[in-house]
């Protein structure tokens, strides 16, 4: 749920700090006073596009923050795969927006990308306006919402899988068909010959150039090697030589200096490791030579290597190798074409069987959860005012499967007697729509593990009785998710367990907009206000207070 929101010099807000309570709350305002610029602040969090514009003027950066309890939602995972620390009581999201069109996502503090802060926000929060109503007649929507409430999650994944698979096994037999081409063959062979003549070997590009250089250096190398090698041991006066008069010296008096021993032990193995360097550069000195043959030879041969991975636009002897096999097997292929292309068509039938298992299995979740959402659609939408409603979500195979399934979608819908059902999208009007929605996700919600949910006009073209009956549901809805409703109808409004007011200040620095919540003696006027206008009335009072009793009672 979200418990918290602060907005920092977003459009018309200076600065807004406010808690948000459980259940069903309301945000009420005239027009223009705000909700739209609340919304578009969320909107920052959804991950949309951010715009210097809506900085309020004057200032550098707005910010928009929010705290989430998402203790239902089972993120675990998420953070996890994140690598986010997961804090399920106070989970804190921020995004910030400077002036010069930059912006910044945080969760609990921790930089994320857009994407990142978009795929936990859409997990957070559900904004649910009337483009998304649209929704209603989309193929893909109502696939989702679907295996929403099959709870398929196991069964798509199987499906997934044995998708992926069959697609991979018909690329690679068309991929194969395609190759049975003699020139084609040629040109391999010739690839190939080419490679296997030039004896690759792992690792010994790099072995060759350290050589190189060892070689073309070979004489400064030496003169180095002797210096070092006789100044640590054979000089006049040798650094091993110094080391063993040293701790000699030391020696003599630990008999009364207590750390003598100590040091001189230090001394001494010092003196052995210097001694052993010394031996190593020794034996170097007489290992290197230079030797023009043998540097005419690593030229050669690395300039072999380069040109062949130049030719071949690889970056190493390693990727030439691995080059070379894959002309191997291709020519291998081509060679036992007829064999191979019956084992890859038989692997490709296999996986076809495979799959029309998998989606018959995916399919039989999907009717079964089809027939169930329909009818708890039904019977919300008849305590909705749609007394003779009726709907199917019937499923037909689609002329091929895709990664979704096999299956298409159609809720198909009728709100009165004796009239067929058609397309939703093509009968149902705006307020039908916005109540099937509702009758929707007051059915998904009852898990009790959906985001907060925020509806915007959701009581577009509905008044009186029917605005009761819609606020009536999205209480009850309350009892499983949080849920926000921005309203301009005073039947919703009073069903609020909590009640919020956007407004507009004027002053001296301009105008500015405020969300609040209300006490019990403001949510009478705020209701009576909406009830009868600018010219409060004791009536509208009065009805304001039964409204609020009868949704108490």
């Amino acid at each position: 749920m979200l418990k918290n929101l602060q907005i920092a010099h977003y459009a018309l807000i200076d600065t807004l700090d406010v808690d948000f309570n459980t259940g069903f709350s309301v945000i009420t305002g005239e027009t223009g006073a705000g909700k739209s610029i609340i919304l578009g602040a969320l909107g920052l969090l959804m991950g949309n596009r951010a715009d210097a514009k809506a900085i309020k003027a004057g200032e550098k950066k707005c910010s928009v923050e929010a705290v989430f309890d998402i203790e239902n939602l089972h993120l675990e995972a998420f953070f996890k795969e994140n690598d986010l620390d997961y804090d399920p009581q106070d989970c804190i999201v921020r995004r910030e927006v400077s002036a010069n069109g930059k912006s910044r996502a945080f969760i609990n503090d921790q930089p994320v990308s857009l994407a990142t802060l978009k795929a936990f926000s859409t997990k957070a929060i559900d904004i649910h306006s009337q483009h998304q109503n649209l929704l209603m007649g989309r193929e893909h929507f109502l696939l989702d919402v679907i295996d929403g409430v099959a709870k398929n999650q196991k069964t798509k994944n199987a499906y997934s899988t044995a998708y992926g698979e069959w697609k991979e096994a018909v690329k690679a037999l068309e991929a194969l068909k395609n190759k049975q081409d003699g020139e084609q063959k040629d040109f391999l062979a010739f690839k190939l010959a080419e490679l296997e003549e030039a004896n690759l070997e792992e690792g010994e590009e790099e072995t060759l150039e350290a050589e190189s250089r060892l070689l073309e250096h070979a004489e400064e190398i030496k003169a180095a090697l002797y210096e070092a090698a006789s100044l640590i041991q054979t000089a006049d006066r040798s650094v091993t030589d110094q080391l063993r008069q040293s701790g000699n010296a030391l020696a003599a008096v630990a008999q009364s200096y207590e750390k003598a021993d100590e040091l001189v032990e230090r001394i001494e193995s010092a003196r052995i490791d210097l001694a052993d360097v010394a031996d190593e550069l020794q034996k170097d000195l007489s290992r290197i030579d230079f030797d023009p043959t043998r540097l005419d030879f690593v030229t050669s041969r690395l300039n072999t290597l380069y040109s062949l991975e130049k030719k071949h636009h690889t970056a190493s002897v390693a990727e030439l190798i691995a080059l070379r096999d894959n002309l191997r097997d291709e020519l291998h292929t081509l060679d036992n074409f007829e064999a191979v292309l019956e084992e890859k068509t038989a692997q490709v039938e296999a996986l076809r069987s495979k799959l029309q298992k998998a989606c018959a299995a995916l399919t039989t979740t999907r009717v079964k959860a089809a027939g169930k959402l329909t009818e708890a659609l039904a019977t919300t939408l008849r305590q909705l005012g749609m007394p003779n409603v009726s709907l199917d979500l019937p499923l037909t195979a689609k002329a091929s499967p895709d990664a979704s399934g096999g299956d298409a979608a159609q809720l198909r819908f009728s709100a009165n007697k004796n009239v067929a059902l058609q397309d939703v999208s093509e009968i149902a009007s705006g307020g039908e729509i916005a109540r099937l929605m509702l009758a929707l996700k007051a059915f998904v919600a009852q898990d009790g593990h959906l985001p907060t949910l925020i509806f915007d006009e959701i009581d577009t073209g509905v008044s009186g009785a029917m605005a009761e009956k819609m606020a009536c549901v999205m209480q009850e809805m309350g009892h499983h998710s949080q849920v926000i409703c921005i309203t301009h109808l005073p039947q919703i409004a009073a069903r609020g367990q909590a009640h919020y007011r956007v407004y507009k200040a004027e002053s001296e620095e301009g105008t500015t907009s405020h969300l609040i919540s209300l006490t019990d003696q403001q949510r009478v006027e705020e209701i009576a206000h909406m009830l009868s206008g600018t010219d409060v009335t004791q009536a509208a009072i009065d009805n304001a207070k039964s409204l609020l009793q009868t949704a108490t009672s």
